[in-house]
């Protein structure tokens, strides 16, 4: 049971007992002894903290591994944010599901305003236990809570192994620090920033963080979780020597909707003659939307019945622009921009549509892509979408390297439903076969629970 008596330099006196926290009045200095039900003894003194793991903690860990703690840190669950913030609640979801404790710690960020959550208590969201504390301001996506990092350093002692997702990111960054100083090992998730693409965006900022702040968090860390085998060649092209383990993302096979294409022609007035070519993710410079745009013009030209739906949502400027490009190039009443979707909305979307398209230029997995996949949709996407390698082998799709290719790779699907057909049951196969979450989660748990009891014998 974990016990714990501190007698403090504020002039408190805490006793922590059965998760529960009781403080007294008294003069003295900052020193708490902590013996711990799983083997660990703490000892603080002076705002520093000190753990001792002795061998029956080794010994516990090899030998009952469902009884590790997990703490997943990300800077924000808005919605908005897309595929990082649906990743994180169905990794954490999937760990849980297999019997280990796993919690979310947050801010109630979203974005253009702040989520309607309850803060500073574990609150179920989305069947998924999260910690949510108060951001105290966000530059973009550049989030900061001091809320947050507080609760982290009074409460990481908790947790067995820390999960951090960014990087650049503010958070993340502090909760390795807390990690290190605390003696409690952690993993980083890179997603996608350290392709050459993202390095090149805000370049100086990202060189001054990564010699600050960046290089040494990923040096430190336990291990690095790659999605792909491209991802770990960009981590070592970063300078980074860290152990990294290459793990995918998943996505569940969505129950089927009757009548899809029906519905979705009805619910935004898309004329039933017309095949539907679907644009889903985050309306963004890096995923190219005005490149589909420009394609999508010259396609009609000769399959007039065809209609494109860009459905995510982005920054209020770029998305006039795409409006802009929309009526300039004649495509108002064939083009329909959706906004944010989520739930049937976008399964609806994904399950009706024919076709689906991201050129984007860098994608560390491309959830979006693996969704649609798991839906039938035939998927043109470019390398830089890094499960391309994927969809290329298992023949589920067609990668363009070329820009000038979309317009035919669009054009060869809309005019082949055989060959959409194909695409389509080999996309479905490989998302059962290899983006599967109940065995990623299990590998998942397997690779902490080797670096928790790798580390345990060198505290």
């Amino acid at each position: 049971m974990g016990v714990c008596l501190s007698l403090e330099w504020d002039g408190c006196m805490s006793f922590f007992g059965m998760g529960w926290v009781y403080v007294f009045l008294w003069n003295g200095m900052g020193v708490c002894l902590s013996l711990e039900w799983d083997g660990r003894m703490s000892f603080f003194g002076m705002g520093w903290a000190y753990t001792i793991r002795p061998y029956c903690y080794l010994w516990l860990k090899t030998y009952n591994r469902n009884c590790m703690k997990i703490l997943h840190v990300i800077p924000s669950l808005s919605p908005a944010l897309g595929g990082p913030t649906q990743v994180a609640l169905e990794i954490v979801k999937g760990i849980r599901q297999q019997g280990i404790d796993a919690e979310i710690l947050t801010t109630n960020h979203d974005v253009g305003g702040t989520l309607d959550v309850t803060l500073h208590q574990l609150t179920e969201y989305q069947g998924v236990p999260v910690w949510f504390l108060p951001v105290s301001y966000a530059l973009k996506e550049y989030i900061f809570s001091f809320s947050l990092i507080k609760w982290l350093w009074q409460h990481i002692d908790r947790y067995d192994i820390l999960d951090n997702h960014y990087l650049f990111s503010y958070l993340p960054s502090c909760a390795a620090a807390i990690a290190r100083l605390r003696q409690v090992p952690y993993t980083v998730r890179t997603q996608g920033q350290l392709t050459p693409w993202a390095l090149q965006q805000s370049r100086f900022k990202k060189q001054l963080y990564t010699s600050l702040i960046e290089r040494h968090n990923l040096s430190q860390a336990a291990a690095i979780h790659c999605t792909t085998a491209q991802e770990v060649i960009d981590l070592r092209n970063f300078g980074i020597n860290t152990p990294a383990f290459t793990l995918p993302l998943g996505v569940e096979l969505p129950m089927p909707i009757s009548n899809a294409t029906l519905e979705l022609q009805k619910l935004f007035n898309i004329p039933s003659d017309r095949q539907i070519i679907l644009f889903l993710s985050r309306l963004h410079p890096k995923k190219r939307p005005d490149l589909l745009i420009d394609a999508f013009r010259q396609v009609i030209t000769h399959h007039p019945n065809t209609h494109l739906v860009m459905a995510g949502s982005g920054d209020a400027n770029y998305v006039e622009y795409l409006q802009r490009l929309t009526a300039q190039n004649s495509l108002s009443d064939r083009l329909t921009f959706t906004g944010f979707v989520t739930g049937h909305k976008k399964n609806l979307l994904i399950q009706g549509a024919d076709i689906f398209v991201l050129p984007s230029h860098s994608e560390n997995f491309g959830i979006a892509v693996a969704e649609a996949m798991a839906a039938g949709l035939p998927v043109i996407v470019t390398p830089g979408v890094q499960i391309s390698t994927d969809i290329a082998t298992a023949n589920a799709g067609i990668i363009i390297d070329d820009p000038a290719k979309l317009v035919e790779a669009i054009t060869q699907l809309v005019e082949s439903p055989e060959k959409r057909s194909l695409l389509g049951q080999n996309a479905i196969s490989l998302v059962e076969n290899k983006y599967n979450w109940n065995t990623i989660t299990r590998q998942l748990i397997s690779d902490y629970s080797d670096i928790i009891e790798s580390r345990s014998g060198n505290y």
